[in-house]
């Protein structure tokens, strides 16, 4: 539950990709620089989650990308430095499971370096057979200088 005031959204007009951007590309350890067309471009093609205060401001967001039938990839989940320890990365997370367009996947994935416990409140875990994934990752794409 969000505290009062706040709200989550799926509208994409209300995406601040200014905002957004800023936060991947300067503060996010997984975004390097990457630049604000690639950012714009993933919120257009995912199911994209703002959060908002009081003040109708964004100050959080996560996209998912899936198929709305079988699989999901959640990504770029990020509450406003200020802002953490209120609990709003748990009010993001109980809408994204709640979302009606992510019910009944079969698999639903992320990756995070330290946010373990969070996500673990939503049933995610270790991946069983890690051998079996495998990935073709392009780390140079956006280097920060």
């Amino acid at each position: 539950m969000l505290p009062q005031g706040y709200e989550v959204s799926t509208d994409p007009t209300r995406i601040d990709l200014d905002y957004v951007h800023r936060y991947l590309s300067q503060e996010s350890y997984w975004a390097g620089a990457v630049p604000r067309e690639v950012v714009a471009r993933s919120v257009a093609n995912a199911l994209s989650f703002g959060l908002y205060g009081p003040d109708g401001a964004q100050v959080g967001f996560a996209r998912v990308v899936t198929d709305r039938a079988t699989f999901a990839w959640l990504a770029d989940v990020f509450i406003d430095p200020g802002r953490q320890g209120l609990g709003l990365g748990k009010g993001l997370m109980d809408a994204i499971i709640a979302h009606p367009d992510l019910q009944g996947l079969r698999r639903f994935m992320l990756a995070t370096a330290d946010a373990h416990g969070l996500y673990e409140r939503y049933g995610f875990t270790a991946v069983e057979h890690p051998e079996r994934l495998m990935v073709k990752l392009r780390t140079d794409l956006y280097p920060r200088s």
